[in-house]
């Protein structure tokens, strides 16, 4: 199989993730900080070592604020729900996953807060001034994907954090598929909730991702449960990490993210991603030298992730990708991608979305080519 479809989950993952997540649950498969013997004292310091990674990663002071949870999706709802209070105005935009969209329209619904969504340029970016003239006197918070997961986009984060930060509102930042990939500075940037997720670029497997909150960010807590300290105590915890963590951590998810974040650092974010824009670059030129091929903001590998959208005229996109993986042994994803905002920016939202091609790691030439040369025999069919 020729693996595309890394904006969903990476894959494969680097062996030492494998082997890492084998023999430390074989060996310290206990629950972290519930008790005192050496194995559980030992899980609790491999649990604090990723904390501490992840804080290094996005220039955090305190690793006690990264917590983890199932996914961004799980993170963003104990974020977004924690942060909205009733009569609140939110700006995000048409670039949001589900992940943000369904949280925010479910508080819009029950009449908790307001949402401004703004709509991106031809190329896929949200101009910073136009977060500055949304702001209204009730307005508390700004919500911005970071990289689109269907049109590779990255947003300016500096010049939308600097807006935030002189209206003194909150800003909360999406890095699910930035996050391992594009470097993050939630000082420099003005953020004051990265959240993330760990199976894609941080290469980490399923059920893992968490956020870190910056000092004196007002999260209300929205679970209650075991934390392992205190137990008599009938409140949840409110300190940080068991503030936004409640029971049994996801260890083995854990202990494959530690290793995944120490071989992305290893090998460099740079490395990675100045490799995967190349294969990129191959693969639209490739696409757009093929007639009866639409691609959808691609037009500079600048400022973006190895993300191509495209369609082929005269077939639904759900089409194409059944081709590729049945005649092709390629995989990709096809539709709208968990973003139906995007697809009505970019006017694929009638047309059952694009097919999606997204380049990981472990990407080759040769398998951009194979999947230059398979658009191509599909797209002839229809000329």
């Amino acid at each position: 199989m020729i693996y595309l479809d890394n904006s969903a989950t990476t894959f494969p993952k680097p062996d030492v993730v494998y082997d890492f997540m084998n023999s430390f649950y074989r060996s310290h498969g206990v629950s972290p900080g519930r008790s005192g013997f050496d194995a559980a004292i030992e899980t609790e310091e491999m649990v604090q070592d990723t904390r501490a990674l992840l804080t290094s990663l996005f220039n955090g002071d305190d690793p006690n604020r990264l917590t983890f949870s199932y996914n961004a999706s799980d993170s963003l709802n104990m974020i977004l729900q924690g942060l909205a209070n009733p009569g609140d105005h939110v700006i995000t935009t048409m670039l949001e996953h589900n992940s943000v969209l369904r949280p925010l329209f479910h508080l819009s619904q029950d009449g908790i807060i307001e949402v401004t969504h703004l709509p991106f340029d031809g190329q896929g970016y949200v101009n910073p001034d136009d977060f500055r003239k949304a702001i209204r006197k009730n307005t508390t918070m700004v919500v911005v994907n970071h990289c689109s997961n269907v049109i590779g986009t990255v947003q300016p984060l500096a010049e939308i954090g600097k807006v935030v930060k002189e209206h003194n509102l909150l800003f909360v930042v999406d890095a699910s598929q930035s996050a391992g990939a594009i470097p993050i500075d939630i000082k420099e940037m003005g953020i004051d909730v990265v959240v993330f997720t760990g199976h894609k670029c941080l290469m980490g497997p399923t059920g893992i991702g968490g956020s870190y909150v910056m000092e004196g960010v007002p999260v209300r807590m929205t679970r209650f449960g075991g934390t392992g300290v205190r137990s008599a105590q009938k409140t949840h915890l409110e300190e940080y990490p068991y503030r936004l963590e409640c029971g049994t951590l996801n260890l083995l998810g854990v202990a494959g993210l530690h290793a995944g974040v120490k071989w992305v650092l290893e090998q460099g974010i740079e490395n990675i991603h100045r490799k995967e824009l190349a294969l990129w670059d191959t693969l639209r030129k490739g696409t757009r030298s093929i007639g009866n091929i639409i691609t959808y903001c691609a037009d500079s590998p600048d400022d973006r992730n190895p993300v191509l959208s495209i369609n082929v005229r005269g077939f639904d996109s759900g089409d194409v990708g059944t081709m590729l993986d049945v005649d092709y042994n390629i995989a990709c994803r096809t539709g709208l991608q968990c973003a139906p905002l995007v697809h009505v920016g970019i006017g694929t939202d009638k047309i059952h979305g694009t097919v999606r091609l997204s380049l990981g790691p472990f990407n080759t030439e040769e398998h951009v080519e194979a999947a230059i040369r398979a658009i191509g025999e599909i797209a002839a069919i229809t000329r």
